[in-house]
């Protein structure tokens, strides 16, 4: 029978407010919230361009393979440095098992968009995570849905609208597979919500590169076709596991000394970051219409985010 691994002992959370702190210590975790978010966005930028590099000769599944072969390595590395295999347990495997099927899914579907459509388009569906896991969590988490989060997915949904302008463009496999990563990316938040309630965060990420690597060695070989990378790819190969890895690194670390409404805005950097990037390595024009739908996801997911603030005062 799986152990039930003890809880850590929660501490009491940051008291947050509206009002701009002019205490030295809010000011100095807010520039270190704000170091930690340019490394999960160079990290994330960094894994799309990676991922870009291999497509000509790696499929999705065989980059998500060797991604979590290299996440394998550096997580094994970590909890030998560290003395906590103990933690690693096979309590709520079932769970487990679902929500990396639900981020390998999300995972490829991205790693698919990247490579045909513009990056900025990506990174802006990207962004309706958080309304998805709005209105998903009130049918998997028992969650109220009150007017104001009804609201908040009316106006994000505009946002998707506007980006993908149905009707005056083609609905193209590309940007379907990045407004689906967001709903499969959504799925995985859900149930780390579950998961993260009586399982170490190590004993997840364990599961999360062992899973998806076997995930990724079952498709990638179902048509009897694995390809290694060529010599030349191996190093890009490496980078796509630790860029992963390390932006979530980043951004848990900027989450855990500044509050959820410092952190967000700074994530939304990614995009801009994105359109540009496109725009000088691959060429992508600039289209406003996204940088606009982007700015109205942007602000429902921050809409939420003060509305549930105000609500646990």
């Amino acid at each position: 029978m799986p152990r039930r691994p003890v809880p850590a002992p929660q501490q009491d959370p940051v008291p947050m407010t509206d009002a701009p702190s002019t205490d030295p210590a809010s000011r100095s975790n807010t520039l270190r919230a704000a170091l930690w978010m340019i490394g999960a966005i160079l990290s994330f930028l960094t894994m799309a361009v990676a991922g870009r590099a291999l497509s000509p000769e790696l499929d999705t599944f065989e980059i998500m393979t060797w991604r979590s072969v290299t996440g394998i390595v550096i997580i094994c590395v970590v909890i030998s440095a560290t003395g906590t295999w103990s933690q690693i347990t096979t309590y709520r495997f079932k769970l487990q098992f679902l929500r990396n099927a639900a981020h390998f899914t999300g995972q490829n579907l991205w790693f698919y968009a990247i490579t045909v459509i513009p990056l900025a388009q990506v990174f802006a569906l990207e962004f309706t995570t958080p309304l998805w896991v709005l209105m998903l969590s009130p049918l998997l988490l028992g969650e109220t849905m009150t007017r104001r989060r009804m609201l908040v997915g009316l106006v994000g949904f505009a946002g998707i609208l506007l980006i993908s302008r149905p009707g005056t463009q083609t609905l193209s496999p590309g940007l379907i597979a990045a407004a689906a990563c967001a709903i499969a990316f959504a799925g995985t938040i859900i149930a780390t919500k579950r998961l993260t309630r009586d399982i170490p965060t190590i004993c997840i990420l364990f599961w999360l590169t062992v899973l998806q690597a076997v995930f990724g060695i079952i498709c990638a070989g179902i048509d009897g076709d694995f390809v290694v990378p060529s010599a030349a790819l191996w190093p890009v190969a490496v980078v796509v596991g630790f860029a992963g890895l390390f932006a979530h690194f980043c951004v848990t670390s900027a989450l855990s000394i500044a509050p959820a409404s410092v952190v967000s805005p700074m994530d939304f950097l990614r995009l801009p970051s994105a359109a540009v990037l496109g725009l000088f390595l691959y060429a992508e024009p600039l289209d406003p219409f996204v940088l606009i739908g982007a700015v109205i996801i942007f602000g429902a997911n921050y809409m939420n985010l003060r509305g549930e603030k105000r609500a646990r005062i």
